[in-house]
Protein backbone atom coordinates (compact mmCIF):
# COMPACT_ATOMS: atom_id res chain seq x y z
CA UNK A 1 0.00 0.00 0.00
CA UNK A 2 1.30 3.44 -0.91
CA UNK A 3 1.93 5.77 2.01
CA UNK A 4 -0.50 8.63 2.57
CA UNK A 5 2.06 11.23 1.50
CA UNK A 6 2.87 9.42 -1.76
CA UNK A 7 -0.72 8.83 -2.95
CA UNK A 8 -1.49 12.43 -4.02
CA UNK A 9 1.97 12.83 -5.59
CA UNK A 10 1.68 9.66 -7.68
CA UNK A 11 -1.91 10.52 -8.62
CA UNK A 12 -0.87 14.01 -9.77
CA UNK A 13 2.21 12.86 -11.70
CA UNK A 14 0.92 9.58 -13.18
CA UNK A 15 -0.39 11.30 -16.35
CA UNK A 16 2.99 12.94 -16.98
CA UNK A 17 4.93 9.77 -16.23
CA UNK A 18 2.52 7.76 -18.36
CA UNK A 19 2.89 10.16 -21.27
CA UNK A 20 6.69 9.91 -21.10
CA UNK A 21 6.98 6.25 -20.10
CA UNK A 22 7.98 5.03 -23.58
CA UNK A 23 10.83 7.56 -23.72
CA UNK A 24 11.82 6.63 -20.18
CA UNK A 25 11.97 2.89 -20.88
CA UNK A 26 13.90 3.34 -24.12
CA UNK A 27 16.50 5.46 -22.35
CA UNK A 28 16.53 3.06 -19.39
CA UNK A 29 17.39 0.06 -21.53
CA UNK A 30 20.07 1.99 -23.42
CA UNK A 31 21.71 3.05 -20.15
CA UNK A 32 21.33 -0.45 -18.66
CA UNK A 33 22.94 -2.23 -21.58
CA UNK A 34 25.72 0.34 -21.91
CA UNK A 35 26.64 -0.38 -18.29
CA UNK A 36 25.88 -4.12 -18.35
CA UNK A 37 26.19 -5.50 -21.90
CA UNK A 38 26.13 -9.02 -20.52
CA UNK A 39 22.44 -8.58 -19.65
CA UNK A 40 21.51 -8.04 -23.30
CA UNK A 41 23.84 -10.82 -24.42
CA UNK A 42 22.77 -13.48 -21.92
CA UNK A 43 19.47 -12.51 -20.26
CA UNK A 44 17.22 -10.17 -22.25
CA UNK A 45 15.62 -11.27 -25.51
CA UNK A 46 17.49 -9.37 -28.22
CA UNK A 47 14.59 -9.76 -30.64
CA UNK A 48 12.13 -8.13 -28.26
CA UNK A 49 14.60 -5.33 -27.64
CA UNK A 50 14.97 -4.77 -31.39
CA UNK A 51 11.23 -4.60 -32.07
CA UNK A 52 10.43 -2.55 -28.96
CA UNK A 53 8.09 -5.09 -27.36
CA UNK A 54 10.12 -5.40 -24.16
CA UNK A 55 10.12 -1.63 -23.69
CA UNK A 56 6.34 -1.49 -24.16
CA UNK A 57 5.83 -4.39 -21.73
CA UNK A 58 7.93 -2.72 -19.03
CA UNK A 59 6.12 0.57 -19.53
CA UNK A 60 2.75 -1.17 -19.32
CA UNK A 61 3.62 -3.07 -16.14
CA UNK A 62 4.87 0.04 -14.31
CA UNK A 63 1.88 2.13 -15.32
CA UNK A 64 -0.56 -0.68 -14.51
CA UNK A 65 0.97 -1.29 -11.09
CA UNK A 66 0.92 2.41 -10.17
CA UNK A 67 -2.67 2.74 -11.35
CA UNK A 68 -3.77 -0.28 -9.34
CA UNK A 69 -2.10 1.11 -6.20
CA UNK A 70 -4.30 4.18 -6.59
CA UNK A 71 -7.53 2.50 -7.71
CA UNK A 72 -7.44 -0.54 -5.40
CA UNK A 73 -5.22 0.41 -2.45
CA UNK A 74 -6.36 -2.50 -0.29
CA UNK A 75 -5.73 -5.23 -2.90
CA UNK A 76 -2.39 -6.42 -4.25
CA UNK A 77 -2.49 -7.14 -8.01
CA UNK A 78 -1.47 -10.78 -7.60
CA UNK A 79 -2.29 -11.85 -11.16
CA UNK A 80 -0.06 -9.19 -12.64
CA UNK A 81 2.76 -9.85 -10.16
CA UNK A 82 2.62 -13.64 -10.45
CA UNK A 83 2.87 -13.57 -14.24
CA UNK A 84 6.00 -11.40 -14.11
CA UNK A 85 7.54 -13.35 -11.21
CA UNK A 86 7.20 -16.71 -12.95
CA UNK A 87 8.91 -15.31 -16.06
CA UNK A 88 11.68 -13.81 -13.92
CA UNK A 89 12.22 -17.08 -12.04
CA UNK A 90 12.46 -19.03 -15.28
CA UNK A 91 15.20 -16.62 -16.39
CA UNK A 92 17.06 -16.84 -13.09
CA UNK A 93 16.56 -13.21 -12.10
CA UNK A 94 18.09 -12.36 -8.72
CA UNK A 95 17.23 -9.77 -6.08
CA UNK A 96 20.48 -7.86 -6.70
CA UNK A 97 19.39 -7.17 -10.27
CA UNK A 98 16.46 -5.08 -9.00
CA UNK A 99 19.02 -2.66 -7.54
CA UNK A 100 20.72 -2.34 -10.93
CA UNK A 101 17.37 -1.74 -12.63
CA UNK A 102 16.43 0.87 -10.03
CA UNK A 103 19.62 2.84 -10.56
CA UNK A 104 19.28 3.08 -14.35
CA UNK A 105 15.49 3.46 -14.39
CA UNK A 106 15.50 6.44 -12.04
CA UNK A 107 18.39 8.03 -13.89
CA UNK A 108 16.27 7.75 -17.05
CA UNK A 109 13.22 9.24 -15.30
CA UNK A 110 15.27 12.21 -14.09
CA UNK A 111 16.77 12.78 -17.54
CA UNK A 112 13.44 12.61 -19.40
CA UNK A 113 11.29 14.59 -16.95
CA UNK A 114 13.98 17.05 -15.85
CA UNK A 115 12.95 19.63 -13.28
CA UNK A 116 9.55 17.98 -12.83
CA UNK A 117 11.29 15.31 -10.74
CA UNK A 118 11.39 17.13 -7.43
CA UNK A 119 12.64 15.30 -4.33
CA UNK A 120 8.98 14.70 -3.38
CA UNK A 121 8.17 13.20 -6.78
CA UNK A 122 11.32 11.07 -6.76
CA UNK A 123 10.50 9.72 -3.30
CA UNK A 124 6.92 8.82 -4.27
CA UNK A 125 7.93 6.95 -7.44
CA UNK A 126 10.79 5.32 -5.57
CA UNK A 127 8.14 3.93 -3.24
CA UNK A 128 6.11 2.62 -6.20
CA UNK A 129 9.17 0.90 -7.62
CA UNK A 130 10.20 -0.80 -4.39
CA UNK A 131 6.64 -1.88 -3.58
CA UNK A 132 6.58 -3.67 -6.93
CA UNK A 133 10.17 -4.94 -6.76
CA UNK A 134 9.86 -6.25 -3.21
CA UNK A 135 6.55 -7.96 -3.98
CA UNK A 136 8.13 -9.63 -7.01
CA UNK A 137 11.21 -10.63 -5.03
CA UNK A 138 9.04 -12.26 -2.37
CA UNK A 139 7.12 -14.29 -4.97
CA UNK A 140 10.32 -15.25 -6.80
CA UNK A 141 11.95 -16.36 -3.54
CA UNK A 142 9.00 -18.67 -2.92
CA UNK A 143 9.19 -20.01 -6.48
CA UNK A 144 12.89 -20.79 -6.10
CA UNK A 145 12.20 -22.55 -2.81
CA UNK A 146 9.42 -24.62 -4.38
CA UNK A 147 11.76 -25.54 -7.23
CA UNK A 148 14.40 -26.62 -4.70
CA UNK A 149 17.05 -24.27 -6.12
CA UNK A 150 19.13 -21.38 -4.88
CA UNK A 151 18.13 -17.92 -6.10
CA UNK A 152 18.74 -17.75 -9.85
CA UNK A 153 20.19 -21.28 -10.07
CA UNK A 154 17.37 -22.80 -12.12
CA UNK A 155 19.06 -24.28 -15.20
CA UNK A 156 20.27 -27.84 -15.69
CA UNK A 157 21.62 -29.80 -18.71
CA UNK A 158 19.03 -31.90 -20.52
CA UNK A 159 19.64 -34.26 -23.45
CA UNK A 160 17.49 -34.34 -26.57
CA UNK A 161 16.23 -37.93 -26.82
CA UNK A 162 13.77 -37.47 -29.70
CA UNK A 163 13.02 -34.92 -32.42
CA UNK A 164 9.89 -34.78 -34.59
CA UNK A 165 8.89 -32.39 -37.37
CA UNK A 166 5.33 -31.44 -36.44
CA UNK A 167 4.76 -28.88 -39.22
CA UNK A 168 7.12 -27.17 -41.68
CA UNK A 169 7.79 -24.54 -38.99
CA UNK A 170 7.35 -26.47 -35.73
CA UNK A 171 9.61 -29.15 -34.30
CA UNK A 172 9.13 -31.02 -31.03
CA UNK A 173 12.05 -32.04 -28.83
CA UNK A 174 11.84 -34.66 -26.08
CA UNK A 175 14.23 -33.85 -23.23
CA UNK A 176 15.66 -35.98 -20.43
CA UNK A 177 18.04 -34.92 -17.61
CA UNK A 178 21.60 -35.44 -18.81
CA UNK A 179 22.61 -37.03 -15.50
CA UNK A 180 20.09 -39.85 -15.93
CA UNK A 181 17.79 -38.71 -13.13
CA UNK A 182 14.00 -38.64 -13.70
CA UNK A 183 12.47 -35.55 -15.26
CA UNK A 184 10.94 -33.53 -12.47
CA UNK A 185 7.20 -33.04 -12.21
CA UNK A 186 5.36 -29.91 -13.23
CA UNK A 187 1.83 -28.54 -13.42
CA UNK A 188 -0.07 -28.88 -16.70
CA UNK A 189 0.32 -25.60 -18.60
CA UNK A 190 3.77 -24.62 -17.32
CA UNK A 191 6.82 -23.71 -19.42
CA UNK A 192 10.60 -23.95 -19.23
CA UNK A 193 13.36 -21.61 -20.37
CA UNK A 194 15.94 -22.92 -22.83
CA UNK A 195 19.33 -21.22 -23.04
CA UNK A 196 21.18 -21.55 -26.35
CA UNK A 197 24.71 -20.43 -27.14
CA UNK A 198 24.58 -18.72 -30.54
CA UNK A 199 27.42 -18.36 -33.06
CA UNK A 200 28.31 -14.86 -31.79
CA UNK A 201 28.79 -16.19 -28.24
CA UNK A 202 25.53 -14.83 -26.82
CA UNK A 203 23.58 -17.19 -24.57
CA UNK A 204 20.03 -16.25 -25.39
CA UNK A 205 17.03 -17.60 -23.46
CA UNK A 206 13.52 -18.40 -24.68
CA UNK A 207 10.47 -19.94 -22.99
CA UNK A 208 8.69 -23.02 -24.36
CA UNK A 209 5.59 -24.68 -22.93
CA UNK A 210 5.75 -28.30 -21.87
CA UNK A 211 3.36 -29.99 -24.28
CA UNK A 212 2.62 -33.31 -22.57
CA UNK A 213 1.24 -34.26 -19.17
CA UNK A 214 3.58 -34.51 -16.17
CA UNK A 215 4.67 -37.88 -14.84
CA UNK A 216 6.57 -39.12 -17.90
CA UNK A 217 10.27 -39.94 -18.17
CA UNK A 218 10.78 -37.07 -20.62
CA UNK A 219 9.66 -33.49 -21.10
CA UNK A 220 8.54 -32.31 -24.52
CA UNK A 221 8.78 -28.80 -25.88
CA UNK A 222 7.59 -27.63 -29.29
CA UNK A 223 9.55 -24.88 -31.02
CA UNK A 224 7.92 -22.79 -33.74
CA UNK A 225 10.40 -21.12 -36.06
CA UNK A 226 9.84 -17.36 -36.21
CA UNK A 227 10.24 -16.08 -39.75
CA UNK A 228 10.47 -12.66 -41.33
CA UNK A 229 12.12 -9.38 -40.58
CA UNK A 230 15.71 -8.29 -40.22
CA UNK A 231 17.64 -8.45 -37.00
CA UNK A 232 17.61 -11.05 -34.24
CA UNK A 233 13.91 -12.01 -34.27
CA UNK A 234 13.62 -15.78 -34.22
CA UNK A 235 17.33 -16.37 -33.69
CA UNK A 236 16.87 -19.07 -31.04
CA UNK A 237 13.99 -20.88 -32.75
CA UNK A 238 15.86 -20.81 -36.07
CA UNK A 239 19.03 -22.11 -34.40
CA UNK A 240 17.17 -24.98 -32.73
CA UNK A 241 15.44 -25.91 -35.99
CA UNK A 242 18.74 -26.00 -37.86
CA UNK A 243 21.00 -27.51 -35.21
CA UNK A 244 19.18 -29.35 -32.40
CA UNK A 245 19.60 -33.09 -32.86
CA UNK A 246 19.12 -36.24 -30.78
CA UNK A 247 22.05 -36.57 -28.38
CA UNK A 248 22.64 -32.83 -28.07
CA UNK A 249 22.49 -31.27 -24.60
CA UNK A 250 20.48 -28.12 -23.92
CA UNK A 251 20.49 -25.91 -20.83
CA UNK A 252 16.92 -25.91 -19.49
CA UNK A 253 15.26 -24.29 -16.48
CA UNK A 254 12.92 -25.77 -13.92
CA UNK A 255 9.23 -25.47 -14.87
CA UNK A 256 7.46 -22.20 -14.11
CA UNK A 257 4.30 -20.39 -15.23
CA UNK A 258 0.97 -19.47 -13.65
CA UNK A 259 -1.33 -20.62 -16.46
CA UNK A 260 -1.92 -23.97 -14.78
CA UNK A 261 -4.88 -26.30 -14.68
CA UNK A 262 -6.68 -25.89 -11.37
CA UNK A 263 -8.07 -28.81 -9.41
CA UNK A 264 -11.84 -29.25 -9.33
CA UNK A 265 -14.73 -30.58 -11.36
CA UNK A 266 -16.19 -27.45 -12.97
CA UNK A 267 -16.49 -27.03 -16.74
CA UNK A 268 -13.45 -25.86 -18.68
CA UNK A 269 -12.67 -23.94 -21.85
CA UNK A 270 -9.24 -24.58 -23.40
CA UNK A 271 -8.86 -22.09 -26.25
CA UNK A 272 -5.70 -21.70 -28.31
CA UNK A 273 -4.38 -20.31 -31.56
CA UNK A 274 -1.23 -21.30 -33.43
CA UNK A 275 1.60 -22.60 -31.26
CA UNK A 276 -0.52 -21.59 -28.24
CA UNK A 277 -1.87 -25.15 -28.50
CA UNK A 278 1.13 -26.47 -26.53
CA UNK A 279 0.02 -25.75 -22.93
CA UNK A 280 -3.48 -26.92 -23.87
CA UNK A 281 -2.04 -30.26 -25.01
CA UNK A 282 -0.46 -30.67 -21.58
CA UNK A 283 -3.79 -29.94 -19.89
CA UNK A 284 -5.73 -32.27 -22.20
CA UNK A 285 -3.14 -35.03 -21.78
CA UNK A 286 -3.42 -34.70 -18.00
CA UNK A 287 -7.23 -34.74 -18.09
CA UNK A 288 -7.27 -37.82 -20.33
CA UNK A 289 -4.64 -39.61 -18.27
CA UNK A 290 -6.52 -39.07 -15.02
CA UNK A 291 -9.90 -40.10 -16.45
CA UNK A 292 -11.41 -36.67 -15.87
CA UNK A 293 -15.08 -36.49 -16.89
CA UNK A 294 -15.84 -32.79 -16.47
CA UNK A 295 -17.24 -30.84 -19.45
CA UNK A 296 -14.38 -29.46 -21.56
CA UNK A 297 -14.85 -27.13 -24.53
CA UNK A 298 -11.75 -27.25 -26.74
CA UNK A 299 -11.25 -24.43 -29.27
CA UNK A 300 -8.30 -24.05 -31.62
CA UNK A 301 -7.66 -21.58 -34.42
CA UNK A 302 -4.91 -21.74 -37.02
CA UNK A 303 -4.04 -20.49 -40.48
CA UNK A 304 -4.34 -23.90 -42.18
CA UNK A 305 -4.66 -27.54 -41.04
CA UNK A 306 -1.01 -28.05 -42.08
CA UNK A 307 0.05 -25.30 -39.63
CA UNK A 308 -1.79 -26.95 -36.72
CA UNK A 309 1.06 -28.39 -34.63
CA UNK A 310 0.31 -31.78 -33.00
CA UNK A 311 -3.03 -31.81 -34.81
CA UNK A 312 -3.54 -35.58 -34.65
CA UNK A 313 -2.71 -35.72 -30.95
CA UNK A 314 -4.90 -32.70 -30.26
CA UNK A 315 -7.88 -34.38 -31.90
CA UNK A 316 -7.16 -37.74 -30.24
CA UNK A 317 -6.91 -36.25 -26.74
CA UNK A 318 -10.18 -34.36 -27.18
CA UNK A 319 -11.84 -37.55 -28.43
CA UNK A 320 -10.53 -39.48 -25.41
CA UNK A 321 -12.37 -37.22 -22.98
CA UNK A 322 -16.03 -38.18 -22.64
CA UNK A 323 -17.02 -34.67 -21.68
CA UNK A 324 -15.04 -32.82 -24.37
CA UNK A 325 -16.27 -31.00 -27.47
CA UNK A 326 -13.78 -29.84 -30.09
CA UNK A 327 -14.21 -26.75 -32.28
CA UNK A 328 -11.59 -26.02 -34.97
CA UNK A 329 -11.25 -22.82 -37.00
CA UNK A 330 -8.94 -22.44 -39.99
CA UNK A 331 -8.50 -19.25 -41.98
CA UNK A 332 -7.74 -21.41 -45.05
CA UNK A 333 -9.29 -24.83 -44.36
CA UNK A 334 -8.65 -26.36 -47.79
CA UNK A 335 -9.36 -30.03 -48.41
CA UNK A 336 -7.35 -31.30 -45.42
CA UNK A 337 -9.52 -29.81 -42.69
CA UNK A 338 -10.97 -32.34 -40.25
CA UNK A 339 -14.71 -32.93 -40.41
CA UNK A 340 -16.68 -30.20 -38.68
CA UNK A 341 -13.94 -27.55 -38.86
CA UNK A 342 -15.09 -24.01 -39.56
CA UNK A 343 -13.60 -21.46 -41.94
CA UNK A 344 -12.37 -18.16 -40.50
CA UNK A 345 -11.15 -16.99 -37.14
CA UNK A 346 -12.29 -18.36 -33.80
CA UNK A 347 -15.85 -17.32 -32.96
CA UNK A 348 -17.25 -18.26 -29.57
CA UNK A 349 -20.55 -16.52 -30.21
CA UNK A 350 -22.32 -19.62 -31.51
CA UNK A 351 -20.85 -22.09 -29.01
CA UNK A 352 -22.92 -23.52 -26.18
CA UNK A 353 -20.85 -22.71 -23.09
CA UNK A 354 -21.93 -24.18 -19.73
CA UNK A 355 -22.37 -21.97 -16.66
CA UNK A 356 -19.57 -21.84 -14.12
CA UNK A 357 -16.92 -22.01 -16.84
CA UNK A 358 -13.19 -21.53 -16.16
CA UNK A 359 -11.28 -20.51 -19.28
CA UNK A 360 -7.63 -20.96 -20.22
CA UNK A 361 -6.40 -19.05 -23.27
CA UNK A 362 -3.09 -19.07 -25.13
CA UNK A 363 -2.14 -17.49 -28.42
CA UNK A 364 -1.40 -14.19 -30.13
CA UNK A 365 -2.57 -11.01 -28.42
CA UNK A 366 -5.29 -10.33 -31.00
CA UNK A 367 -6.75 -13.80 -30.41
CA UNK A 368 -6.68 -13.36 -26.62
CA UNK A 369 -8.44 -10.01 -26.78
CA UNK A 370 -11.15 -11.33 -29.10
CA UNK A 371 -11.85 -14.52 -27.11
CA UNK A 372 -11.73 -12.81 -23.72
CA UNK A 373 -14.10 -10.13 -25.01
CA UNK A 374 -16.51 -12.82 -26.21
CA UNK A 375 -16.40 -14.52 -22.82
CA UNK A 376 -16.98 -11.33 -20.84
CA UNK A 377 -19.94 -10.41 -23.05
CA UNK A 378 -21.39 -13.83 -22.33
CA UNK A 379 -21.15 -13.29 -18.58
CA UNK A 380 -17.97 -15.22 -17.71
CA UNK A 381 -16.36 -13.33 -14.78
CA UNK A 382 -12.96 -11.81 -15.57
CA UNK A 383 -11.30 -13.65 -12.69
CA UNK A 384 -12.22 -16.98 -14.34
CA UNK A 385 -10.43 -16.13 -17.59
CA UNK A 386 -6.74 -17.03 -17.45
CA UNK A 387 -4.25 -16.44 -20.26
CA UNK A 388 -0.66 -16.85 -21.41
CA UNK A 389 1.12 -14.62 -23.93
CA UNK A 390 4.20 -15.93 -25.72
CA UNK A 391 6.75 -13.11 -25.51
CA UNK A 392 6.53 -9.85 -23.54
CA UNK A 393 3.10 -9.38 -22.01
CA UNK A 394 1.73 -6.27 -23.72
CA UNK A 395 -1.62 -6.81 -21.96
CA UNK A 396 -0.50 -6.48 -18.34
CA UNK A 397 -3.11 -5.01 -16.06
CA UNK A 398 -5.93 -5.33 -18.58
CA UNK A 399 -7.23 -8.70 -17.39
CA UNK A 400 -7.49 -7.96 -13.68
Amino acid sequence: MLSEQSVPVVRATLPAVGAAIDDITRLFYRRLFDAHPELLRDLFNRGNQANGEQQRALAGSIAAFAGLLLERPDARPDALLARIAHKHASLGVTSDQYKIVHRHLFAAIAEVLGDAVTPEVAAAWDEVYWLMANALTAIETRLYQEAGTAEGDVRRPMEIVARHEETPDAVSLALRPADGSPARSFRPGQYVSVQVELPDGARQIRQYSLSTAPGRDDWRITVKRVRGGAGPDGEVSSYLHANARVGDVLTVSAPFGDLVLAEGDGPLLLASAGIGVTPMLSMLDHLAGTGDRRPVTVVHADRTPADHAHRDQHLALAAALPGARLHLFYEEPGDAAPAGASAGRADLGALDLPPGLTAYLCGPLRFLRAVRGDLLRRGVPAERVHYEVFGPDLWLGRSE
